[in-house]
């Protein structure tokens, strides 16, 4: 028996969303959230993934990365994002419904999100203003999932270093250069270490940390 896709929401920025919508994005990398190291952990070097991630086998629902300290201890961490779809329990993929920043009619500037009627005609600031009088701009946080235009599929979920990432895999996280950018064949990487950076800040390259790298496709509303 199948169980239900289940849909988790996602925050994009503005750029990001230009390039779901033009096809050029069809990957996403997050910060995979390790626990701290213990005192009694002081032999370890640190988490080490371990080969590959998998469904967990005691929840088939569940998509879990496994990590070793190097001595003997072994943890499983759940993708917070979902799960691609498991074809021999008969899962389904999970599907993340995106955010964006987003008005309404200033009509309802007064109201929250949650009780903003959902038959408000929705602007997206990725898209430019329309012309239309509308009211504040909301932050992506606050969309609620009625508002939401973009439904992604999850196709695949792999973990890697921020640095171990290929050109092919850059260009898939829809940098775009520009006619004298693209003359350097790596121009995926390069555009992918200022993108990393401008979003987390100096230094965060080099961090290096673990990613959660999520691959979809952009489907119809349901």
């Amino acid at each position: 028996m199948s169980t239900p896709t289940k849909e988790r929401p996602i925050l994009f920025t503005g750029a990001m969303v230009r390039a779901i919508l033009a096809g050029s994005k069809t990957q996403t990398r997050r910060i995979l959230k390790l626990p701290p190291m213990q005192p009694w952990q002081h032999r370890s070097k640190g988490w080490y993934f371990l080969p590959e991630c998998n469904h967990s086998s005691e929840n088939p629902n569940n998509f879990v990365a496994g990590f070793s300290d190097g001595t003997g201890t072994i943890i499983n961490i759940k993708c917070p994002y979902g799960k691609p779809a498991f074809v021999p329990f008969n899962r389904p993929a999970d599907r993340l419904w995106v955010r964006e920043t987003w008005s309404v009619s200033s009509a309802h500037d007064s109201l929250s999100p949650k009780d903003i009627p959902s038959s408000a005609k929705v602007e997206y600031a990725a898209d430019g203003s329309s012309g239309y009088i509308f009211g504040k701009g909301r932050p992506s946080i606050f969309m609620p999932r009625w508002a939401s235009r973009i439904a992604l599929e999850i196709i695949a979920i792999k973990v890697e270093r921020l640095q171990d990432i290929s050109e092919a895999d850059a260009r898939a996280e829809g940098v775009t250069p520009t006619a004298f950018e693209r003359l350097n064949d790596n121009w995926g990487g390069v555009l992918y270490r200022k993108l990393w950076e401008s979003i987390h800040g100096p230094g965060s390259w080099d961090a290096n940390p673990w990613l959660w790298v999520i691959q979809f496709q952009r489907i119809q509303q349901p």
